[in-house]
C-alpha cells in the first residue's frame, strides 16, 4: 500500500551531468522572469484605475494562477538540477500534482472567461457593460476555481488511489499524471480512462468556447469598415490566440494521448506548459498593449515625483 512506499524518485528532466548546471542557469532565468513579469502585471493592474475592467480582471487571475502551478513546479526541479537530491515523499508527491491539477485546470477555464469577455466587447458592445458586470466576472473567476477543484480532487485521487510497487523512479522532472501511474500495482484501466474523460471534458470544452468566441470574434472584425478597428480587433485577439494555441497544444499532446504513446517527449511538452507558457503570458498580453504601456508609465512618473 501508500504506507509502505513512503518516497518516490524524481529522474529529472536529463541524466546527463555536463548538462544540468546550463539548464539549472536557464531554468532559473525563465523562473525569475516568470515571477517578475506575472506578479508585477497583477501590481499594475491593481494600482492603475485605467485597468480596472473585466479583461484586465482576467488577466490578473491568470497571471496568479500562472505563478502558482510555475513556484508548484520550477523551484523543485531547480534544486534537483543543483543538488541532486531528487527524492520526494509521497505526501509531497501528491501535494505538487493536486496543486499542479488546481492551477492548470483554473487557466483553462480563466482564457475560456477571457475569449467569453473579447466576444462580447468585439460582437456586442452595446451590451458589454451590462452582459460582463463586476458580479458576472468574479462569478466566472469562481466557477473556474470551484470546477478545477472539484477536478483536481478526482485527478488526484485516480492516480494515487491504489499501491504504489517496483523502484518507484517517476521518469519526469514531477509528479505527473503518466509516469506516476506506471508505478502502481494495480490495474489503472478505470483511473486512466477517469483522467482522460475528465481532462477531455475541460481541455476540449473550454477549447470549444474559445474557438466559438474568436469564430464569432472573426466574422464581425472582418465585416467592420474601418480598416483602424480591423487592425486593433486583431491585434487584441492575436495575442489570446498566441497564448492559447502554447498551452492548450501542450496540454493536448500530454493529456489526450493513449497512455502507450507516452515517452521521453513527454518532458518537451511539459517544460512548454509548466516553464515557458507562464513566463510568455505577461509579455503577450502586454507587450504590445498601449493600455498596459501607459498605465506602466503613469506608475514610473508617480514613483519618480515621490523620489523626488
Amino acid at each position: 500500500g501508500n504506507h509502505t512506499q513512503p518516497k518516490f524518485i524524481l529522474l529529472g528532466i536529463t541524466d546527463t551531468p555536463w548538462a544540468q548546471a546550463p539548464l539549472f542557469g536557464l531554468f532559473l532565468l525563465i523562473y525569475i522572469v516568470t515571477l517578475v513579469g506575472n506578479v508585477g502585471l497583477m501590481v499594475l493592474v491593481w494600482v492603475a484605475p485605467s485597468l480596472h475592467t473585466p479583461m484586465y480582471f482576467f488577466l490578473a487571475h491568470l497571471s496568479l494562477a500562472d505563478v502558482c502551478y510555475s513556484t508548484i513546479i520550477s523551484p523543485r526541479m531547480l534544486t534537483d538540477l543543483l543538488f541532486g537530491n531528487k527524492t520526494i515523499s509521497w505526501a509531497g508527491c501528491v501535494t505538487q500534482f493536486h496543486l499542479f491539477a488546481l492551477f492548470a485546470t483554473a487557466e483553462c477555464h480563466l482564457l475560456a472567461a477571457m475569449a467569453y469577455d473579447r466576444h462580447v466587447a468585439i460582437c456586442h458592445p452595446l451590451l458589454y457593460v451590462s452582459v460582463v458586470s463586476p458580479r458576472a466576472c468574479w462569478q466566472l473567476v469562481a466557477w473556474s476555481y470551484l470546477v478545477a477543484s472539484l477536478s483536481a480532487l478526482i485527478y488526484t485521487s485516480c492516480m494515487f488511489g491504489g499501491s504504489f510497487c517496483g523502484p518507484r523512479q517517476v521518469d519526469h522532472f514531477f509528479c505527473d499524471a503518466s509516469p506516476v501511474l506506471r508505478l502502481v500495482c494495480s490495474d489503472t484501466r478505470g483511473s486512466e480512462a477517469a483522467i482522460f474523460a475528465l481532462a477531455a471534458a475541460n481541455g476540449l470544452g473550454t477549447s470549444v468556447v474559445i474557438l466559438l468566441s474568436y469564430g464569432r470574434i472573426l466574422h464581425t472584425v472582418l465585416g467592420m469598415r474601418l480598416a483602424p478597428s480591423r487592425a486593433r480587433a486583431f491585434r487584441t485577439c492575436a495575442s489570446h490566440l498566441v497564448s492559447v494555441s502554447v498551452f492548450y497544444g501542450a496540454l493536448f499532446f500530454m493529456y489526450l494521448q493513449p497512455a502507450s504513446r507516452h515517452g521521453s517527449r513527454d518532458k518537451v511538452a511539459s517544460v512548454f506548459y509548466t516553464v515557458v507558457s507562464p513566463m510568455l503570458n505577461p509579455f503577450i498580453y502586454s507587450l504590445r498593449n498601449k493600455e498596459v504601456k501607459a498605465a506602466l508609465g503613469k506608475c514610473r512618473r508617480r514613483m519618480l515625483n515621490h523620489c523626488r
